[in-house]
């Protein structure tokens, strides 16, 4: 079974955090909250996910400047609780959807090949939805 820590794990190793250690009972504490969501996914809109696949697919990117281009986008989630996004991009590493990077003090997020067929297939999608809306007005417009 895939173990979701597997990433935090390796970067605590390689990083300041290396002498950090959780006890028994603050593991199962954390295990037992995330499983009581099992979709994690669920208070992110769609839009912002694919938001951050579209910022990272030709550059990689440290979060903060993920932030900033949200902002720019004007999508506004993750104002004030900015701590979210890298719970999301901790979650979308994990589904190997994005991959990252330390460089020096700042972690860089790339989108992995899995990353960049989910965000082909939401376009193919979008591409198909926007040719049926257009038909559709097409024949109420006649």
């Amino acid at each position: 079974m895939h173990d979701p820590f597997n990433n935090l794990k390796q970067v605590m190793k390689e990083t300041v955090f290396k002498d950090v250690s959780f006890s028994d009972e603050r593991k199962n504490a954390v295990k037992e909250t995330i499983n009581q969501n099992p979709s994690p996914f669920h208070s992110w809109k769609i839009e912002t996910i694919i938001a951050i696949l579209v910022a990272i697919q030709h550059t990689p990117m440290h979060g903060y400047a993920i932030s900033t281009h949200l902002f720019q986008k004007n999508d506004l989630i993750f104002q004030n609780k900015e701590g979210e996004l890298y719970t999301l991009l901790h979650l979308l590493e994990n589904k190997s959807i994005l991959t990252s990077k330390w460089d020096g003090d700042k972690k860089y997020y790339t989108l992995t090949s899995k990353g960049k067929k989910h965000l082909a297939g939401y376009r193919q999608d979008n591409v198909k939805r926007d040719l049926s809306l257009k038909q559709l007005i097409e024949e109420v417009s006649f």
